[in-house]
């Protein structure tokens, strides 16, 4: 049997956590975090638990590479803190989210959307006009 190499799960929750900073040290790279987005989720093809955490860092942190560990179904990628308004607003107005981990190209690791027609707005966000 082969090794997992990608594992993708469906976002059923998040967390925002603001931090005024925190340094960690994340596979010898120091990063100054000043907030958190950990998504939770279950697997699209199995009823398992994930986790991708979202980092986002000072303007003057230096950027991790992103850690995935699929055996354990966990993940992290790093963004900078002026990003973290329009990720969480995804998450708020869009459904399926999908979080990918991918320890065969760990910079592809990501949060999507799943294909939606063009032009459809918030219409499905209206109240029943």
């Amino acid at each position: 049997m082969s090794e997992q190499r990608v594992a993708v799960f469906e976002i059923k929750n998040y967390m925002v956590i603001w931090r005024q900073l925190e340094e960690r040290e994340f596979a010898g790279v120091a990063a100054r975090i000043r907030g958190l987005v950990r998504c939770n989720g279950v697997g699209a093809e199995d009823e398992d638990s994930y986790r991708l955490d979202v980092y986002f860092l000072a303007p003057d942190s230096d950027v991790p590479d992103p850690q995935v560990d699929i055996a354990n179904r966990r993940g992290a990628i790093f963004m900078s803190i002026g990003d973290i308004h329009a990720f969480v607003d995804i998450l708020r107005n869009e459904k399926p989210i999908f979080g990918h981990l991918r320890d065969d190209y760990p910079q592809w690791t990501s949060v999507t959307t799943s294909n939606e027609p063009v032009g459809t707005g918030d219409e499905d966000h209206r109240s029943g006009d």
